[in-house]
């Protein structure tokens, strides 16, 4: 086996030993840091032989559902900075999958269409996604799946609760930077 391919297997198994062994309670965030860890890997490894990046995919699975989005809201439903959607979009409109467009009346905004190449590219990549998720779910009961599913829906709706009573902003990373730490007193 050549060492690229073992190296990750040895490394999800000491994960999986992390988790099974060292610290079974460990803090819920961190395993499902990993999870996602594994699945996205496993998806970027299927992109990869279609010249897709996963971000690229980010934006294209958006698109998909709806095109004709400022560059804003799709940063906005990416969940990603607006520096980093225009460069990913000025990447995917060199590989002929959006073009971007201002409107008479508006020509502030900047829209983002797919092209024909973007719009085809679904049929191709979305069985690639839902074969990661067969793959991920190989072995599991569908019972637990749905309690997942239900479970992973709880924790996004608590935090985004959360987030909106206690009025609190994700701050940039540039406002980070400017920020002094809280230093805190010893406690005796």
């Amino acid at each position: 086996m050549s060492r690229s391919k073992a190296a990750p297997q040895a490394d999800t198994q000491a994960i999986l030993r992390h988790w099974r062994e060292a610290v079974p309670d460990d803090r819920l965030a961190h395993l499902v840091k990993d999870a996602t860890r594994a699945l996205v890997r496993a998806l970027q490894m299927r992109l990869g032989e279609h010249a897709v990046s996963f971000g690229h995919w980010t934006f294209l699975r958006i698109l998909w559902e709806g095109d004709r989005l400022t560059q804003r809201e799709l940063s906005e439903r990416a969940g990603v900075m607006e520096p980093t959607t225009f460069s990913a979009l000025k990447a995917m409109e060199r590989l002929g999958y959006v073009r971007r467009r201002k409107f008479a009346g508006d020509r502030k905004k900047v829209y983002v269409l797919l092209t024909a190449k973007g719009r085809a590219l679904r049929d191709v990549l979305v069985p690639l996604a839902e074969d990661v998720n067969r793959v991920a779910a190989r072995g599991v009961k569908l019972s637990a799946i749905a309690t997942t599913r239900s479970v992973l829906l709880s924790i996004i709706e608590n935090l985004d609760n959360d987030e909106h009573v206690a009025d609190m902003k994700m701050p940039s990373t540039r406002a980070l930077a400017k920020m002094k730490p809280v230093r805190r007193r010893k406690q005796v």
